[in-house]
């Protein structure tokens, strides 16, 4: 009896450990108008009109839905102060070949490596929800909503993709 009741206690808590990291993740939309607006701050940054990619892989369920989260959220375009985004999916695979996008955002999970070589290649933007992206240097920027709004921008991707943030913007990150 004694060993059941220590059974239920462990299966409870690890019930409750593996459901809190789920209720804590910010809304994908939430994370998408940071990431707009931070757009709007780049030197000759994309004005009027643009694509933003939506890089994820199929074969991971949590890219799969942030994906489908900021596809909902772009609709027929998502206004940025004077930018105005549409959505473009792209599967991880397919991120070198990508055209006509003014930059990525980068869902969760997916292979940052192969993202950022691509992304670095064709002088592309990345932005991740996820601050491992920016840390491992996949990504220019990471944006995260929850608990309050953390934007980390990597100076070395950056440059290496050719964009450099206004002043006003730079007091408002954290730089790695």
């Amino acid at each position: 009896m004694r060993n059941r009741k220590k059974q239920l206690i462990t299966a409870l808590t690890m019930s409750l450990v593996m459901a809190f990291p789920l209720a804590s993740h910010a809304d994908p939309a939430k994370n998408l108008a940071v990431a707009g607006r931070a757009l709007t701050f780049l030197e000759n940054g994309p004005s009027g009109s643009a694509v933003l990619g939506v890089v994820f892989d199929p074969s991971k369920p949590g890219s799969v839905a942030e994906k489908n989260a900021i596809m909902a959220a772009l609709g027929g375009g998502y206004a940025a102060g004077s930018l105005k985004l549409t959505g473009k999916p792209i599967e991880v695979s397919a991120v070198g070949g990508a055209s006509g996008v003014a930059a990525l955002y980068v869902t969760s999970g997916v292979n940052y490596a192969a993202v950022g070589g691509a992304a670095k290649a064709r002088k592309l933007i990345t932005i991740g929800s996820d601050p491992a992206c920016a840390a491992s240097g996949a990504c220019v920027m990471s944006v995260a909503t929850d608990p309050k709004v953390d934007i980390v921008v990597n100076r070395a991707t950056a440059a290496a993709v050719g964009v450099a943030f206004k002043a006003a913007f730079r007091m408002m990150i954290r730089e790695i």
